[in-house]
C-alpha cells in the first residue's frame, strides 16, 4: 500500500509540473534600435527607432581594432561596447569589451554568475580565474 501511495503522489506531481517551462520570455520584436528620444515603443529601458529608419550604422562600432593606452597603475584599459555605443544591441542581450593589457598588467573583473567570459589573445597569454557563486563549492 505504501508503494501505491508513493507512485500516486509521484504521478500527480509529474502531471502538475509538466506545463511549467523555465525560459526567458520571447522578444516582442526582432530588434529595437535604441534612441534618446521619448517617442515610440519603449522596450528594455530605451525607446525604439522606427524600423524603417534603421541602418547598418546602428549595428556598427569603429575602434575595437585600435589598441588603447595601458600606461596606468593597473596596466590595462577596458573599452566597453554596449547599447550606448551600438544602439542596435538593445534587446539582443549582447555586450562586448576589448581589454588591452600591458606586460604584467592585470584586471579584476566583477563576477556575474549567469554569464561567461572569454576571448582571443593576440600576443602573449591570458590567465582566467573562475569565481563561483557558492562559497563552499570547490573545483578539484
Amino acid at each position: 500500500m505504501e508503494g501505491l501511495k508513493f507512485v500516486l503522489v509521484f504521478v500527480l506531481l509529474a502531471m502538475a509540473s509538466s506545463p511549467i517551462f523555465a525560459s526567458d520570455p520571447s522578444p516582442l520584436q526582432d530588434f529595437c534600435v535604441a534612441i534618446n528620444e521619448t517617442d515610440g515603443v519603449f522596450v528594455n529601458g530605451k525607446f525604439c527607432k522606427d524600423p524603417k529608419l534603421v541602418s547598418e550604422n546602428d549595428f556598427f562600432f569603429p575602434g575595437l581594432n585600435i589598441p588603447r593606452n595601458t600606461s596606468n597603475p593597473v596596466g590595462s584599459t577596458v573599452t566597453p561596447v554596449n547599447v550606448v555605443q551600438i544602439p542596435g544591441l538593445n534587446t539582443l542581450g549582447i555586450s562586448l569589451v576589448r581589454i588591452d593589457y600591458a606586460p604584467y598588467g592585470g584586471l579584476n573583473p566583477p563576477p556575474h554568475p549567469p554569464s561567461c567570459d572569454g576571448g582571443p589573445v593576440r600576443h602573449g597569454r591570458e590567465l582566467f580565474m573562475l569565481v563561483l557563486s557558492h562559497p563552499t563549492r570547490r573545483i578539484a
